[in-house]
């Protein structure tokens, strides 16, 4: 079947151009009411259905090109649409939707000395840039986020994913024109290297940069930003299984974290295992995670443990890596501080769990260790937008300020003082 004319009106159009027009597509998103906005996701989840042939078209299209021939299995993955994944896509859209409008939303409010009436109310960021790799059901994820949180957004992916990006980006742009909504609100580039820099000093245009993608990114950035940034970093993500832990539990955990789907960064990398149940936990664990291909690294005492596993030697590089793929380190610890010495030494600030059947050492584990989303007998798979409850997420912040974790609406809001008087004026 032919597919639809895709059409990017940023494929020729330069950063500044793209970004000055987000600008101005902002003020007149800012001020749309709730109706207007859900108007414009309803529309955008159906034209998905609608159109999801050109976007498959597209997508093919990508996964046949050169550029994406030497991707590694975990990025053709996250590069990979079906059918599944854009309903998935328009199931997200429709949760967005459906949730509170942030905008407007009333934080504190109170009479001062003055007799001055005070608010505190949520208001949009502006105009939010998105740096983002392999996965094009981002370009859908992000721009339902702003436009709901009221925000314009500047899209840059990869230019591997160049024509899934620019048909999921033109579904995006015609759903919010037939709600009324300014078109200019979702700009896409076209994924070169050299428009990296451009974005990242655009700061009479741009609000915040958010990226999406491993430390050569952020420190490509970092070296160059103006605009403010909120790093959506690496995943160096830790279970650690406890003495007291249910050995099947801890298990099912390590395994669904690592193997679930290891090439997102919510995947664990490293299993941290007390010395008390090592003998007992690992033979078996091990065997699990090789019938899955997953390539095994680990200390000594790992290597003793591991019958009829092969598992390689771990060096200081193996605990610092985030693989994206289907490879892990483990270790063995003699106690509950250190691993948590360990997870806040190697770890990300991501995600990391505790498998344990009592309570004081999970609260000292989530106490203690120093991440974004810190989980008792759970698999960190779990630290996602839409797990959450936030109807998708623009990325998963590692860094403290001005948001920590799941990038949701609220997080794409800042606060504004509002302020009512009667000819106040002060002394």
């Amino acid at each position: 079947m032919p597919g639809y004319p895709v059409r990017v009106a940023t494929a020729t159009t330069s950063v500044p151009q793209v970004c000055v027009a987000a600008k101005r597509a902002a003020r007149e998103l800012a001020t749309a009411d709730s109706e207007t906005k859900d108007a414009a996701l309803e529309r955008l989840a159906g034209l998905l259905g609608e159109r999801k042939d050109e976007i498959l078209e597209a997508n093919a299209a990508d996964l046949a090109d050169e550029r994406a021939a030497g991707l590694t299995e975990a990025l053709r993955d996250r590069l990979t649409l079906d059918e599944a994944r854009i309903e998935a896509m328009a199931d997200g859209v429709r949760a967005i939707a459906a949730l509170p409008d942030p905008v407007g939303e009333v934080l504190e409010e109170r009479t001062l000395a003055s007799g001055l009436e005070l608010k505190k109310v949520r208001v949009p960021l502006g105009v939010v840039a998105v740096i983002y790799e392999a996965r094009p059901n981002v370009t859908v994820d992000c721009a339902a986020l702003c436009i709901k949180s009221g925000n314009a957004i500047v899209l840059r992916g990869s230019s591997y994913a160049q024509r899934s990006n620019g048909a999921l980006a033109a579904v995006v742009r015609d759903a919010i024109a037939a709600a009324g909504l300014p078109s200019d609100a979702v700009g896409l580039l076209s994924g070169e290297r050299s428009e990296l820099e451009e974005l990242a000093r655009a700061e009479d245009a741009v609000d915040l940069v958010i990226p999406r993608g491993g430390e050569g990114l952020k420190r490509a950035l970092k070296d160059v930003a103006t605009v403010p940034v909120i790093y959506a970093a690496s995943g160096n993500c830790h279970v650690y299984v406890h003495h007291d832990a249910d050995l099947e539990m801890a298990r099912r955990v390590a395994y669904n974290a690592k193997v679930q789907r290891p090439g997102v960064c919510n995947a664990a990398e490293t299993l941290l295992v007390n010395s008390s149940v090592a003998e007992e936990l690992l033979p078996g664990l091990l065997g699990d995670l090789a019938g899955a291909g997953v390539e095994l690294v680990g200390d000594e005492r790992v290597r003793a443990s591991a019958v009829g596993v092969e598992v390689g030697p771990a060096d200081d590089d193996d605990w610092r890596t985030e693989y994206l793929g289907l490879k892990m380190a483990v270790g063995v610890v003699d106690n509950l501080d250190e691993a948590i010495e360990h997870v806040n030494r190697y770890g990300s600030g991501h995600s990391e769990a505790i498998v344990t059947g009592s309570e004081e050492p999970g609260e000292r584990f989530t106490d203690e260790v120093d991440a974004a989303a810190v989980y008792v007998n759970a698999s960190t798979r779990f630290t996602d937008g839409f797990e959450f409850g936030m109807g998708a997420e623009i990325g998963n912040s590692t860094q403290k300020l001005h948001a920590r974790g799941p990038i949701g609406l609220r997080e794409l809001t800042t606060t504004k003082y509002v302020v009512h008087g009667s000819g106040q004026v002060r002394e």
